[in-house]
């Protein structure tokens, strides 16, 4: 099996996982998830944290963000603008949101584009070494390596449910991977080095 078919594979069975949690588990989990990562997650007033508001049965990180913000922190939402491509837009204040590609809500484009110091990560499956599976679309990496190539370089942290666990995502040399990742149980922070 390729790495394409088995991430492919991977992605199935943990999304199915993810999807058969009860609704409510999935609020409680995502509470937890919020005060796991707004301990561990410390950030400079002012510093830029992308979220991501929810789909389906993704963890709802609104709750993280409130508590970030309280922080100090400065929210943004990814917001697609074809099909290869995201922006961050700001989060203000009274802000209307719009529809912004691929069933998501966010900023309009009135809202300024800016670059995530901090992002949270939406995705399918995560490794204990911080591989991550995405969607399949590419739109998370290519944004990371825009950034990347600007040196604007993200601390990205992964967020799930415990159930997308695996115990190994192919690793690519082009795949970047996840500085921590959150789920009910905790927040783990991944060392460098461990592909």
């Amino acid at each position: 099996m390729s790495n394409r078919e088995l991430k492919a594979h991977l992605r199935r069975d943990r999304l199915g996982l993810r999807d058969s949690l009860a609704i409510d588990r999935r609020i409680e989990a995502s509470l937890h998830i919020a005060d796991h990562a707004a301990a561990g997650i410390e950030v400079l007033p002012g510093e830029i944290v992308s979220g991501f508001y929810p789909l389906g049965s993704e963890v709802d990180v609104r709750p993280l963000m409130a508590l970030l913000k309280d922080k100090g922190a400065r929210l943004a939402l990814p917001v697609v603008l074809d099909r290869q491509t995201i922006v961050f837009r700001e989060l203000l204040p009274g802000a209307e949101l719009t529809d912004t590609g691929f069933g998501t809500r966010g900023p309009g484009p009135e809202a300024p584009v800016v670059d995530p110091d901090t992002m949270l990560v939406p995705l399918s499956a995560f490794d204990h070494r911080g591989h991550r599976i995405g969607y399949g679309a590419g739109h998370y990496d290519r944004a990371i390596a825009r950034l990347i190539e600007k040196d604007s370089a993200p601390r990205l942290i992964g967020i799930a449910f415990d159930c997308q666990e695996v115990p190994e995502v192919p690793f690519e040399p082009h795949d970047v991977g996840l500085h921590a990742i959150v789920t009910e149980s905790g927040m783990r922070t991944i060392a460098a080095g461990q592909e």
